[in-house]
C-alpha cells in the first residue's frame, strides 16, 4: 500500500470501534414509543456517522486549501458548498443524537481516535490527484452511511430517514468529483 491510499476498515473493526464509542446514560427522557435499548443502539449508529462527517468536513476543507492547477477556482468554490453540507449533516446528526438522550460526542481527539480510516494525507497538489482521493473518501462515507440507513430500517425510521436524505447529497456531490475526474471518450 502506497502512502497516498486510503483504507478502510473491516466490518468487525467498525463494530467493535462503535461498540466503545460513548453515549452516555440514558438520560431521564427518551423518545416516546422508542425503548432505551433502541434508542442506545441508534445512537451509537449515529456516533459513528458524525465522526464521519466530521472528519469529511475537515478533509474538504484541507483540499479547499491545498488543491492547485488549470481547474483550481472551480473546484475551489465547489468545496466550499461541501463543506457546508458535511457540517449540517453532522449539526443534525448530533442533535438527533441529543434529542435520543445520549450526549454526542464531536471532539477532535474523540473523532482521531474512532475514526475507521486513515487520516487523509495528500497535501498541496493537482485538482485530479486530490479529487481522486476524495472519490475514494466519498465511496467510504457513502458506503457506511448506506450501512447505517439499512441497520436503521427497523430501529428508528426517522434516524434512518435523516441519513438517507444526507446520502442522496452525499452521492451527489461524489457524482461531482467524479463528473471531474471523466474524460470526454464520446466520438
Amino acid at each position: 500500500m502506497t502512502d497516498t491510499e486510503t483504507t478502510q476498515a473491516s466490518p468487525q473493526e467498525k463494530k467493535d470501534r462503535m461498540g466503545s464509542a460513548p453515549t452516555g446514560d440514558a438520560a431521564s427522557f427518551h423518545i416516546p414509543g422508542m425503548a432505551v435499548e433502541k434508542s442506545e443502539k441508534v445512537a451509537k449508529l449515529l456516533q459513528d456517522r458524525l465522526v464521519a462527517l466530521l472528519d469529511l468536513q475537515l478533509t474538504l476543507k484541507h483540499i479547499h486549501w491545498n488543491v492547485i492547477g488549470p481547474s483550481f477556482i472551480g473546484v475551489h468554490e465547489m468545496l466550499d458548498q461541501h463543506v457546508i453540507a458535511a457540517r449540517d449533516f453532522s449539526d443534525a446528526v448530533a442533535e438527533r443524537i441529543a434529542t435520543l438522550g445520549y450526549e454526542p460526542v464531536g471532539t477532535p481527539g474523540f473523532v482521531v481516535q474512532n475514526r475507521t480510516w486513515d487520516d487523509y494525507d495528500l497535501l498541496r497538489a493537482g485538482t485530479q490527484e486530490h479529487l481522486s482521493k476524495l472519490d475514494e473518501v466519498y465511496k467510504g462515507v457513502v458506503e457506511d452511511h448506506r450501512v447505517a440507513m439499512e441497520q436503521l430500517d427497523e430501529l428508528d425510521p426517522v434516524s434512518q430517514d435523516m441519513i438517507i436524505s444526507q446520502l442522496e447529497q452525499l452521492e451527489q456531490y461524489q457524482w461531482f468529483v467524479r463528473a471531474h475526474l471523466e474524460t470526454n471518450t464520446a466520438s
